[in-house]
């Protein structure tokens, strides 16, 4: 059942940004969609809304765009309780920390493995 709705939170926002983009061309770009699902995600984790939906969709819900702005909502929310305001600052970023070093590193072997065509 969890994959099963893990497939239909992440297909479902994946598809609400398609549409978006679909329906306003040119002027939504796929910059925008990221852009916009980030803040979004950090926005309705900052009032407590998407935790549920991260409980119900799972990866679905954690591993698209606004999953990481969650993340980073979370994590700055976490660090100011501990830290004071200097939490806001770095808090994000710590416990985003692994998701962008893994995405540097990875870019970066698919960058010496492979050579562009064009």
């Amino acid at each position: 059942m969890s994959l099963l709705m893990a497939f239909l939170v992440g297909g479902s926002l994946c598809l609400i940004g398609q549409i978006v983009m679909d329906l306003t061309k040119p002027s939504i770009t796929p910059g925008h969609i990221l852009v916009g699902y980030i803040s979004i995600g950090a926005l309705l984790s900052g009032l407590g809304l998407y935790k549920p939906l991260a409980d119900i969709g799972g990866a679905g819900a954690t591993i698209p765009l606004s999953g990481f702005g969650h993340l980073l909502a979370q994590g700055t929310l976490k660090a100011v309780e501990q830290k004071g305001l200097l939490g806001a600052f770095s808090g994000g970023v710590e416990a985003a920390a692994a998701g962008i070093a893994a995405a540097i590193i990875f870019g970066y072997i698919a960058a010496v493995i492979f050579n562009p065509k064009g």
